[in-house]
Order: structure tokens, then sequence, then C-alpha cells
């Protein structure tokens, strides 16, 4: 989009560019979400910009009407496989407040020069400033749906200090964290939680979202002891264990079901009610991530039914199902395990090596066994062979791993088929453009074969 194309968004309110650019207005410097409902700037006032943390870096603080800083991720970073595009799964995954820049840059296979120009040209901030955008997001959530001390939320959302805290957030919503706090949106979801119900969080989605759809895959495949799903269809909970970098959570996400008005034209979007049982408050940020790529909740629905409509045999499908998702995974294993032992033996080997949780909660009992454990399970040869490539370190799933390495690394694993190598590149690493072998699926889908052949699954002309 040239930025008259940008305005153009601006001035209808579409929300389905929330995410994928933010405005900023010289006169207020205040930035903002394409749909944001305040009065339209005068163009000649108006600046664009790629991210939050580029408007932050700019001197601009955020919109406290819209809250730019709780859009849907910007699709472009699940779709686009070259370091920047990596750079940005890895840094929402929390790795440069865990790991900094140079942990970053390693991971990525660059120096840390390198990656902090890369993302300053394109981005117009470099790792540590879009780092820093993240905590203030976290921040905010904190302050404003727990009652956690002001000196706990600053440590669990990444700062350094509690000055680094206070400063960010003075400078990124005008205001100081207790003035944050005081200022939670009434009925909106943010309210704060009661001791022991968890974090509560609105894990906000672009365009149409078909939920049941995703639900209905999730009840399919669920390991016994690490996740559930409950309730009559339309109203479900699902539920899992987490094994995050500082402790262990408990996430429960709640099927919700929206339908645009009448003579509303576009779908503006909505939100997944999610909570969250964190041992550490650190790995908020990890926890979110993981339960976005899982339920697919950063994909740009118009560009892929877009596309996939123009096709015949797909235009009835997208037709049945706008917005349908394909759903990622929160640990490489799951759907490797899944493929290759079964259900069955999923959760026989979530027994005897997956750890038990300290307070069980209902039927989850277990997190899903780390590759180090599977690799001296028995789990066949190739479960065992891929399990110990991920733990050695010579195969990598993560969000930052290089696709078309990782597809060869897994394609080289003894005994590793084809189907199951698909299976992986599109769940656990996120890859919109698979295609499953054996089945015809043509170019013209690209790049969003992954969605195609979950049409097909979805509509019954396939079977899994």
């Amino acid at each position: 989009m040239d930025e008259d194309s940008r305005y153009e968004a601006v001035r209808s309110r579409d929300g389905r560019f929330d995410g994928a650019f933010f405005f900023a207005v010289e006169t207020t410097g205040i930035y903002c979400r394409p749909s944001c409902p305040a009065v339209t700037p005068k163009r000649r006032n108006v600046r664009f910009f790629p991210t939050a943390a580029a408007a932050q870096r700019s001197g601009f603080r955020a919109c406290r009407r819209c809250r730019p800083d709780a859009v849907p991720g910007s699709a472009e970073w699940n779709v686009r496989a070259d370091v920047v595009g990596r750079a940005m799964r890895l840094i929402a995954d929390g790795v440069v407040d865990r790991e900094g820049v140079a942990g970053l840059a390693a991971r990525l296979g660059y120096s840390a020069r390198q990656v902090q120009r890369q993302l300053t040209t394109e981005l117009g901030a470099g790792p540590v400033a879009l780092a820093r955008a993240q905590r203030a997001h976290t921040a905010r959530v904190l302050l404003q749906t727990t009652e956690l001390p002001v000196t706990e939320i600053a440590f669990a959302a990444g700062f350094a200090s509690v000055r680094q805290f206070n400063d960010t957030v003075r400078e990124v919503y005008a205001a100081t964290p207790t003035e944050v706090r005081a200022a939670a949106p009434r009925g909106s979801g943010a309210r704060r939680a009661a001791a022991g119900t968890g974090i509560p969080l609105r894990l906000a989605h672009r365009g149409p979202y078909q939920a049941a759809a995703v639900f209905d895959q999730l009840a399919r495949e669920a390991v016994a002891g690490v996740e559930e799903v409950t309730g009559r269809p339309g109203a479900r909970t699902y539920r899992r264990t987490l094994r995050l970098p500082y402790g262990t959570g408990i996430a429960a996400v709640a099927e919700r079901t929206r339908t645009p008005r009448p003579g509303s034209g576009t779908h503006p979007g909505g939100w997944l009610d999610a909570h969250l049982h964190l041992t550490d408050p650190r790995d908020l940020t990890t926890a979110v991530q993981r339960l976005r790529r899982l339920f697919d909740l950063d994909a740009d629905p118009y560009a892929v039914d877009g596309r996939l409509a123009a096709d015949p045999r797909l235009a009835p499908l997208v037709a049945a199902r706008p917005g349908l998702r394909a759903p990622g995974a929160v640990d490489p294993l799951e759907p490797a395990v899944r493929a290759l032992a079964g259900l069955a033996g999923a959760a026989r080997l979530v027994q005897r090596h997956g750890k038990t949780l300290d307070a069980p909660s209902g039927t989850l009992t277990h997190l899903f066994p780390e590759p180090d454990a599977l690799a001296e399970a028995d789990g066949g040869a190739p479960l065992t062979a891929l399990a110990a490539a991920l733990a050695d370190g010579a195969l990598r799933l993560d969000p930052g791993a290089d696709r078309d390495d990782a597809r060869r690394a897994l394609l080289a694993l003894p005994g590793m088929d084809p189907d199951t190598a698909a299976v992986l590149c599109a769940r656990a690493l996120g890859d919109p453009d698979v295609a499953p072998p054996g089945i015809q699926v043509p170019d013209t889908w690209r790049p969003w074969r992954t969605y195609a052949v979950q049409h097909l699954y979805a509509a019954g002309e396939l079977t899994r």
C-alpha cells in the first residue's frame, strides 16, 4: 500500500489493516490503529509506521481510545520466511528479553549488527525497540488485569529495572503505571482478575474466524493429560498445560462465535477470551504468542480468502467457511508425536515421560515431554531420531527457524516420511504454503496452500 491508500483505510476506519500498519498524528503526538473511531486527522498531519515500536521510537504515544498495542500481529510475519520475518516471530516469543540481541542474532545465523541494520531499515526500529514495545504492552495487560504489585509487574514484563519500567510506561502511554492501572476499561474484558482465576485476556484476531472448525480439530487431536476440550459446541473451552521458559502454565481458551451485522460489510474482527495461570508471570508474553500460533490468530483472512476464492473448486468452500484458520502448535514435538505414535501412543508417552504438574487441574496432569526425554523413549525410530535432533540442536522447529533448512533436515531423518514432514512444516513451523505429497495442489493456490488443504479437510473432500 502507498501512503494515499493507507490514508483511505484510516478515513474509512478499515479494521482489516489493524496491525498491518499504524498512523500517528503530528499535532497530537498520538499513534493509532487504522480503525480508530476518533475524528480522522487531516492528511498533512498524518505519518505512517510499519510497527508500533517505530511510532514510539519517533516520539508518539499510544492512543488510549483504540489501544493500538492490542491489535492482532501483522500477518506478514507469518508468511515471510526471510530474516526479518523470522526475527519478528522470535521477538514475539520473547527471545530478546531472555537472550538479548546477541541471542536473537545467533538463532538467525547473522551478526547482531546485521540484524539491527535489517530491522531498522525495513521496520523503522531495531530489536531492542521492538522488544521494548512488546514489554510495554505486557505491562499494561498485567497492570489492568491483575493485582500484582507494580514492582513485580516491572520484572514480569521483562524490564531490567523499575526505573526503566516507569520511564517506558510514561513514554508509551503518557501516564504512570498507577494511572494506567486505574484507567482499565470497564466492561471490555480487561477487568481485574479475581484471586485464583488467572490472568484474563482477549486474544484478538482480524476478520471472520471459524472457531467451530478450530475447536473441532483441537478436540479430535487432544492428548490426554495435556489437553482437553469441554462444553457443548458453540460454547466449548479448550484447556492445556504449557511448558514455558521460566515455569509452567495452564491456559483456557473459550470458543466464541461472532457474525457480522447485516449490511455491516467486512467482518470487523473479534477475539477469543482466555485465562492464563502461570507459575512465573515473566512467561506471559511467550504464553500468549504460543496460544496465538496454536489458534492461528495473526492470519489475514482477507488475503487468504481473496486468493483461494478465485479458484472454482475452492470458491464454494471459502464462501461456506470464510476466515478458516490452520491451527499451529505450542510445542513442535506435539504434532510429530500425534502423527508418528497416534493419540493413544502420545498419551502413553506423556504419562511415562512428561513432567507431572505440582498441582493437577482436572484432567490436566502433565506437561508434554521434552525432546531429550523422548530421545531415549521407546516411541519408534522416526520419533526417537526427531527428538534427538531437536535435543542436540541439529534440527530447529522454533518460530525463527529457516523453513527450507528445517524441511531438508526433517526429510533427512531416518524413517521420516514426507507426509509427516509436511504436517510438521504446517503445524510446528506455521508455514502457510505447504502442499502435502500425494494431493493435487495447484500453484495458483500459492502462497496459501496450507489453508486450501484445510478447506478440503473441512469440507470432507480429504480425510485425516
